[in-house]
C-alpha cells in the first residue's frame, strides 16, 4: 500500500488512545507511531487500527 492511500488530514485528526498525544506516521511499516505509548498501530487497508489490543509494542 502506498503513502497516498492514507489520508494525511485523518492522520492530523487522530490521537492516540493511550496518551491522547499526536502519532507520527511510519509509510514503510504503515503504522501510526506513539512513542509516549511506545506503541505502533498497524494501517491496514487504508484504515487505522486504533486498538490497543491491536498494536505492537515499540522496541527500545
Amino acid at each position: 500500500m502506498s503513502e497516498t492511500l492514507f489520508d494525511r488530514q485523518m492522520l492530523e485528526a487522530l490521537i492516540c488512545p493511550v496518551t491522547q498525544g499526536r502519532l507520527a506516521f511510519d509509510a514503510e511499516r504503515q503504522e501510526l507511531i506513539s512513542k509516549g505509548a511506545g506503541l505502533a498501530f498497524p494501517i491496514r487497508d487504508g484504515i487505522p487500527v486504533m486498538l490497543v489490543d491491536e498494536a505492537r509494542k515499540l522496541e527500545e
